[in-house]
Order: C-alpha cells, then sequence, then structure tokens
C-alpha cells in the first residue's frame, strides 16, 4: 500500500525542511515540496506577508500529486495574521482546494496541547523584531512565554546559518531549568542534531517546528504507524478539544 503524502510549502532559501521532516516521517508519510515565489526586492517582513497571498496557488501547484494534506512552512507569515485569522485562513483554503491545508505553527499548538503545555520557553533565531511578533503570537493563542533565548549564528541573527553546534552550545550556555519545554522556533533552522544534546525524550521536553509537523503528520495520516521507541516525540497522544488541526 502506497504511503500517504504530505506536502509541504516552504520559502526558497529554506534547506532544512524537507530533510528533516522527511527522516523524522521515516517512510511512514511521503514528504513532497513546493516552494513560495522569490521576493528578492521585498523586506523581510514585507516576503513573509506577501507568502500568505502566495498560499493558494502554491497548494494548487501540487495538482494530480494529490496531497493528503498541505502544511505552509513559514512561521512568520503566520505571526503575522496571528492564531484567530490563521484558523480562518485555513479553513478557506481547505474548502476552497479540497485537501486539508494547515500551517507549522498550527501543528506546534496540537502538539503543545496532545502533551497538555500552557508554558514554555522560546529558543529563538529570529531578529529582535520577529522574536517579539513570535512571543505574541503563541500568548494570544493561550500559551504563556516564560522567557526567550535568542540564538545566533556566526553572522547574525539567522535561521538558515545556525549550526546544529551553535544552537546547542547556547542554549545550554542559558543555562534553563530542566522543568522547562523549550520551544526552538523557525522552519529553516537544522535542529535534529541538536535534540540529543538539549536532553529530548530524557530530562525535558523540546519542540521544534519541523518536529511538530512530522508529529502531526504521523498522527492525522498514519495514525497506526510503528515508529522508533526513540522517536522524539509520543505519536500516540490525542490533541485536546479545540486543539488546532
Amino acid at each position: 500500500m502506497n504511503s500517504p503524502r504530505l506536502g509541504v510549502v516552504v520559502p526558497s532559501g529554506n534547506a532544512a525542511v524537507e530533510p528533516e521532516i522527511a527522516a523524522l516521517l521515516a517512510g511512514f508519510v511521503n514528504v513532497h515540496a513546493a516552494r513560495f515565489p522569490v521576493f528578492p526586492d521585498r523586506e523581510q517582513r514585507e516576503r513573509i506577508s506577501l507568502y500568505n497571498d502566495a498560499l493558494p496557488a502554491a497548494v494548487e501547484s501540487f495538482g494530480r500529486l494529490g496531497p493528503d494534506a498541505v502544511v505552509a512552512e513559514c512561521s512568520g507569515s503566520h505571526y503575522l495574521q496571528g492564531p484567530d485569522e490563521e484558523s480562518r485562513f485555513c479553513e478557506r483554503l481547505s474548502e476552497r482546494h479540497g485537501v486539508r491545508v494547515t500551517t507549522v505553527t498550527r501543528t506546534v499548538l496540537a502538539a503543545l496541547a496532545a502533551l497538555g503545555v500552557r508554558e514554555t520557553t522560546l529558543v529563538s533565531p529570529y531578529q529582535p523584531w520577529l522574536t517579539d511578533l513570535s512571543r505574541a503570537y503563541w500568548e494570544a493563542a493561550g500559551i504563556k512565554v516564560r522567557d526567550v533565548v535568542r540564538v545566533r549564528s556566526s553572522v547574525g541573527f539567522s535561521p538558515y546559518d545556525v549550526t546544529p553546534d551553535e544552537l546547542a552550545e547556547q542554549v545550554l550556555a542559558a543555562d534553563r531549568s530542566t522543568d522547562e519545554v523549550l520551544l526552538v522556533t523557525g522552519t529553516g533552522m537544522f535542529t535534529l542534531e541538536a535534540l540529543e544534546r538539549l536532553g529530548a525524550g530524557r530530562d525535558r521536553v523540546v519542540l521544534t517546528s519541523n518536529l511538530c509537523t512530522a508529529w502531526w503528520a504521523l498522527r492525522e495520516l498514519a495514525p497506526g504507524a510503528d515508529v522508533p521507541a526513540h522517536w522524539p516525540l509520543p505519536t500516540g497522544a490525542t490533541a485536546a478539544a479545540g486543539a488546532p488541526a
């Protein structure tokens, strides 16, 4: 029997989404990607806003591939919308295209709900203005943000340039309590190699954007998948009533 198909829509320069999510899904769900248009003359805030306008065409571009669900993989564009408008946006797209459409931020909210988490510490590689927007989004969705750990690459605040070593070293240097849930934001940052060093699955819960999308895809598209015992999140968890889809 063919595996279910997950469509992901990613920014042009994002190299992390496809390999990380495919590695986590391990063939239980196949991953197929489309890319947002390139807007080279636009500042970042305007560019990520335009991704919301471009998403309908990107969903349609999957055509006869017929994905079982599509996830928009740019957190920032949905931070701009806020959780309420984002929910209505996904409903409109799902109805229009006849396929379930959701966002990476909604998969994170679903994972938080499934784990009963209402409070988190953000680990953010973003520019300060986008970190502030991220924090406002989570708090509007009912998630208390205890604190923010800011992560920089060798060239500054840039998710695409942060290495797994830089991520792990800066979070460990922040010396956060192990009873905190760490939410590592940003789909374009490679995170899987850093999870074990950060204590994921042992002393603390560490969620990442790509991990939550993979978890959501397993739960929704392959609920009977016999994943390895060391998988970083409990795949059998059922989201609380009202959790985002």
